[in-house]
């Protein structure tokens, strides 16, 4: 089989460790678009792709089987749409976009011109997750009873320019990180019968916040900041405990514990499986992901919606 051909959207950060991953597998990038002429050649060069700065030439063109949007998110719906305008497949990093509405502008599009649109959710095409969430649905660990998850770094000791603390670009802990334990517990649970969220808002930006999911029997408590560093996941039931108590959004095992035992899974999380999973389900001929459905992307973002509602957080171009 030929290797899938994507054309990237942005030569950031992601859009640099995207690359250097999905290099070692069935990929390449034939085409970068972005406004910095000096930027996307540099980008283009190190990866044998073709630079540009007019977008729908790069979308176009013929080498191009995906396309990835690794730009700020608030540029993501107009990026999107304008690709799957021209026919192409997009796979877009998260979040989406930055509203509910946002998302269902991305999928009436995705419907209307008949192509591939996903969430780049790395987390929820690992099997690591996908095992996980196995072991909760198939009662592992029984009745669920209590679940805590904590994601944060450092991230105020960013450049004050950087896009995570720049409200103009939806900045802040919820958007960024949140979005993670928050589609954990969505993917694994559904959607809650209560949100409650309280924050702390600096410069037009939620530094932190804690966010708790009410189900029928159980909470999620779930943190997240950018003024620490934390991150696991622990799921307690009635007889036993699941745990991922480092870097749970990017883990490479979880483990199991129930009746005295202790099982651990192991596998990978990382781009390269991402883009796989996604280029397969691209040639299979599928609109959604079976990975991120719409629905999940939708309801998770509708979440966030909330959580920005009770903290009072409007970026400047909502209001």
């Amino acid at each position: 089989m030929s290797k899938f051909r994507w054309a990237y959207i942005g030569s950031g950060n992601i859009a640099k460790s995207t690359a250097k991953s999905i290099e070692k597998g069935e990929h390449e990038i034939t085409a970068v678009y972005g406004r910095n002429k000096e930027k996307v050649e540099a980008f283009a060069k190190k990866h044998g792709a073709k630079a540009y700065t007019d977008f729908e030439k790069c979308i176009s063109a013929e080498d191009v089987d995906g396309v990835y949007i690794a730009t700020p998110h608030t540029s993501h719906v107009d990026y999107a749409v304008r690709a799957m305008e021209l026919g192409k497949p997009v796979l877009c990093e998260k979040p989406v976009g930055v509203s509910e509405k946002d998302v269902d502008t991305l999928i009436t599009s995705a419907k209307q011109n008949d192509v591939y649109f996903c969430e780049a959710m790395w987390t929820w095409f690992s099997d690591v997750a996908l095992t996980v969430k196995k072991w909760v649905q198939s009662g592992e660990i029984g009745e669920v009873k209590d679940v805590k998850i904590d994601y944060a770094f450092p991230g105020l000791m960013m450049s004050k320019d950087s896009r995570v603390l720049t409200p103009e670009t939806a900045g802040g802990a919820l958007l960024d990180i949140g979005i993670y334990p928050i589609t954990y517990c969505y993917n694994i649970f559904g959607y809650p019968e209560r949100i409650e969220c309280s924050g702390t808002l600096k410069n037009g930006i939620d530094i932190k916040e804690t966010v708790v999911l009410y189900y029928k029997n159980f909470k999620c408590t779930l943190y997240m900041a950018l003024d620490t560093l934390k991150e696991s996941c622990y799921i307690k039931g009635t007889n036993g405990e699941i745990s991922l108590p480092l870097f749970f959004h990017m883990a490479d095992k979880a483990t199991l514990k129930k009746n005295g035992k202790k099982e651990t899974f192991k596998g990978k999380t990382d781009y390269l499986t991402e883009f796989t999973r996604a280029a397969d389900e691209i040639r299979a001929g599928k609109k959604e992901s079976d990975y991120i459905p719409f629905e999940a992307t939708k309801n998770c973002m509708k979440i966030m919606d909330e959580c920005r509602r009770q903290m009072g957080l409007k970026y400047p171009f909502e209001i």
